[in-house]
């Protein structure tokens, strides 16, 4: 179990992030046409996956905004959006916003994605959501970073992620 915070307030998670160098746990995930993606549909890319609460606050927004601005300067690489939001909403945000560089996928159905990478939130207000992390994956589906941010209002650091790429 991990400890961030909202708003100064402490929260927990499920459990711990996957550890860098070891092989991403695949997922089954809903696209926006409620159709199902995996992991293996992104094998051979290099994976970005930006991991929030809900993209109708702040700052889920605003990491969703920067990923598809940085995304459409990165090669060979997917930047997949992961909440636990409907995915009319998240199609939604994204065409009201005309982002076409990420790919939203939801974790509605099951919340299997935020229990087996640790980061499902547990207690508080914002229990049964996903906290806020980004995870990086190599063409191999290899782990190459983590982040999980500290308080759940902060934005990730989009360099540290992307340096590894």
């Amino acid at each position: 179990m991990a400890t961030v915070t909202l708003g100064g307030n402490p929260i927990h998670t499920s459990g711990e992030l996957p550890k860098v160098g070891t092989k991403a746990t695949d997922f089954n995930l809903v696209k926006t046409d409620l159709e199902t993606a995996s992991l293996a549909d992104f094998a051979g890319s290099r994976v970005v996956l930006n991991i929030f609460p809900s993209v109708d606050t702040g700052t889920c927004a605003a990491s969703v905004r920067k990923f598809n601005e940085k995304a459409s300067t990165l090669e060979n690489t997917k930047v997949l959006c992961i909440s636990r939001d409907l995915p009319f909403a998240q199609k939604r945000f994204c065409g009201a916003e005309g982002l076409e560089n990420v790919i939203n996928l939801s974790d509605f159905k099951e919340g299997s994605f935020g229990k087996n990478y640790g980061l499902e939130i547990t207690d508080g207000p914002l229990a049964g959501l996903h906290s806020r992390v980004v995870v990086v994956l190599d063409e191999n589906g290899t782990i190459l970073h983590t982040e999980q941010v500290n308080e759940i209002a902060d934005e990730p650091n989009y360099e540290a992620a992307l340096a590894v790429l």
